[in-house]
């Protein structure tokens, strides 16, 4: 018979049994347990989770295994392990071996040729040091878990076997960075490029000897067959100053050994504190993945681009066979009061951050990408599935850094069982003020609901939507309409974005809106949705190939799908040298004019203004020191007479359209069709 302690009150029995009286066996003595359904026993005082207890009737006892009863905060407290260094470490000449599973009644460590019992503590941590398992040895954990053998890797491996088949004792103790952070103010100075590792480098045109990998993307000087930067040295020469991974931690469903025969975006995490091997030169020796991942992280270091990971801390791939599920039962998923699987996230389970050895998990695992890969920022995916502590306690390990360290995520409001005071959602920006959030009402703005292809924004539908215009610049800041909440609290906690790996490009996206306008004029119009976006107040974030007009062939949802697809295409870059000038021009504006990038509500109010213009033309102002700058954007395909602020000399900074004068000397100006332009006059 199993016996199962739901909460502090219930006993679950898999047997009926006659009598309707029992007792909980517990150091403190016997506790008297009621019959109250078929199945179910209650007691009157709390039980104590804290003992190896024991139900007994009659003559018979049987051990009472957690069930429901980890979710209850006296869990916590009755284990708490949140000081533990978990895992396998360096300690006095050999290697300790630490894990939490308050649910096991034995652990042992196995490698390929012993196995090691393991020591209980009070705290529900389980230990055991030796001298027989050096830096490199392959091992997992074997333990007796509600009467049941499980065997797991080590959910705090550093590293792995090939297809996280074990977990490798792994000592990073003697890690050092080649190069240090490159300098960085404020986070409000970040342009942000999100890449993916083998989208990088894998088309035969990238130039890179060692496509799809870690290293490729680390290459310098390659080039595509007309001479044109590639890689590593066109990100560099386009003037972004954080390059954003896709997950590089291991994921599932590609092969470390035959990566060619699958894709993956990344977003199905096995282990979070080890690099995915699929991306190494060699996956089946343990430590090249991590060697080569902090080689091409010091790379960019050295090119003075930042680093940011893509972190995905709100699921695991397959929650019954995930180290978590096996150690504690119950313990790291949320469930929904009736037991049910909270599914929040959509992809099957939603990892319980609120509680303390899950958020302790993610904090050690922040903590050592970088103490030990030197990140420069995180991206959280599915942020709103997060708790609000969890992300403070991040932010505050980040404050401790010798740099700023940029800290983004998606804050859609998801149906996880959390409460909804509880989580990291842009409307409850307020409550985590060091965290920034998508903007997806820019991004929706302009170019249309991201979810039909077919809708129009104010880019690509003449101007619709031309009220909310001057807000989302502004930052979003401020309430969009009378009685909303804006979209963030602050300037400094907005993303602005048109498209990102998710959804369909901002190309794809034109060819369908706008199959009526000519190739063109799509140019144009993808042109002005960049450069609204790149002169708007908060951090811009910019998909790789974005500025060369990336095309996935249509396909909106390419999480899977073939490299043909998904990889940058460098002959696009070499046709569209002219339109990535244009790119260039905007992120380097926005780098020497500090008035692009304000960091309080209060200056943008003071330093923005919106232009008078003929509709559905948008124009807004700009008021520097010692200079004033417009911003205009024409979304219909005529000409428009516009009257700017003040007579000449206006100068020429940024234009997607090549007539255009260098000088402006009149207080009236043309905008050419589908034109966005960028002046600036000084004042003195």
């Amino acid at each position: 018979m199993n016996v199962w302690m739901d909460d502090r009150y219930t006993i679950e029995i898999n047997e009926e049994i006659d009598t309707h009286w029992a007792e909980l066996v517990t150091e403190a003595g016997p506790m008297e347990l009621q019959k109250t359904e078929a199945f179910l026993y209650q007691s009157k005082e709390p039980m104590p989770v804290e003992d190896d207890l024991r139900f007994r009737i009659e003559e018979k006892t049987y051990p009472v295994y957690f069930r429901g009863v980890v979710t209850d905060p006296a869990f916590d407290a009755a284990y708490p392990a949140e000081k533990e260094i978990l895992g396998a470490t360096r300690q006095d000449g050999g290697t300790v071996f630490r894990v939490w599973t308050p649910s096991a009644s034995s652990v042992r460590i196995c490698t390929y040729s012993q196995t090691y019992p393991m020591h209980r503590k009070y705290n529900g941590t389980w230990e055991r040091w030796t001298d027989d398992c050096p830096h490199g040895t392959p091992y997992w954990y074997e333990a007796e878990v509600h009467g049941e053998t499980i065997r797991t890797p080590d959910p705090y491996a550093k590293a792995l076997t090939v297809n996280s088949r074990e977990s490798v004792v792994y000592f990073p103790e003697g890690r050092q960075s080649v190069s240090e952070r490159p300098p960085l103010q404020h986070t409000q100075d970040a342009v942000i490029y999100e890449i993916h590792v083998r989208d990088a480098t894998i088309h035969p045109d990238s130039g890179a000897e060692n496509k799809g990998t870690y290293l490729g993307l680390a290459e310098k000087g390659t080039v595509s067959p007309e001479g044109y930067t590639t890689g590593l040295s066109y990100i560099k020469e386009l003037g972004v100053t954080h390059v954003e991974l896709l997950p590089v931690n291991d994921f599932a469903r590609v092969d470390d050994l035959a990566p060619e025969k699958q894709y993956n975006w990344g977003y199905d995490p096995l282990f979070f504190q080890v690099p995915e091997g699929s991306y190494a030169s060699r996956p089946d020796v343990p430590e090249v993945r991590i060697t080569e991942l902090q080689y091409l992280i010091d790379t960019f270091h050295e090119e003075g681009l930042h680093v940011v990971l893509d972190v995905v801390f709100n699921h695991v791939y397959v929650m019954e066979e995930s180290p978590f599920e096996k150690l504690v039962p119950w313990y790291y998923f949320r469930r929904h009061w009736s037991g049910e699987i909270s599914n929040g996230t959509g992809v099957g389970n939603d990892m319980a951050t609120e509680r303390h050895m899950v958020r302790k998990f993610f904090l050690d695992t922040i903590d050592y990408w970088l103490c030990h890969f030197r990140v420069d920022g995180f991206r959280f995916d599915l942020m709103g599935a997060l708790d609000q502590e969890t992300m403070r306690q991040i932010e505050l390990r980040c404050r401790e850094e010798d740099s700023p360290i940029l800290l983004l995520g998606e804050g859609w409001d998801l149906p996880t069982a959390l409460a909804p005071d509880q989580k990291t959602v842009n409307t409850q920006a307020g409550d985590v003020p060091g965290i920034r959030f998508f903007n997806d009402m820019f991004r929706d703005s302009l170019k249309g609901p991201v979810f039909d292809v077919e809708s129009l924004g104010y880019v690509n539908g003449k101007g619709l939507g031309i009220e909310r215009m001057f807000q989302l610049v502004k930052g979003s800041a401020d309430p969009f309409d009378k009685g909303s909440p804006p979209h963030t609290s602050e300037v400094t906690q907005t993303v602005n974005y048109i498209e990102c790996h998710d959804n369909h490009t901002l190309w794809d996206k034109l060819e369908r809106s706008n199959k009526g306008e000519s190739e063109e004029d799509r140019r144009a119009l993808h042109q002005m949705a960049s450069g609204l976006m790149l002169v708007s107040q908060g951090v811009p974030f910019l998909h790789a190939g974005q500025e060369f007009y990336r095309t996935k062939s249509g396909d909106g949802n390419s999480y899977i799908s073939p490299d043909e697809i998904n990889r940058l295409d460098w002959r696009q870059r070499e046709v569209h040298e002219e339109d990535i000038q244009f790119i260039r021009s905007l992120i380097d504006l926005r780098r020497r004019f500090d008035i692009f990038r304000l960091r309080t509500n209060e200056a943008v109010r003071k330093r923005l203004y919106r232009l008078q213009t003929p509709a559905p033309v948008f124009g807004f102002m700009l008021l520097d020191t010692d200079r004033d700058f417009c911003v205009y954007a024409n979304p219909v395909k005529r000409r428009q007479e516009i009257e700017l602020p003040s007579p000449g000399p206006w100068q020429l900074l940024v234009s997607n359209k090549e007539s255009r004068d260098v000088t402006i000397h009149s207080e009236f100006t043309m905008l050419e069709p589908y034109e966005f332009l960028v002046i600036k006059k000084s004042r003195r």
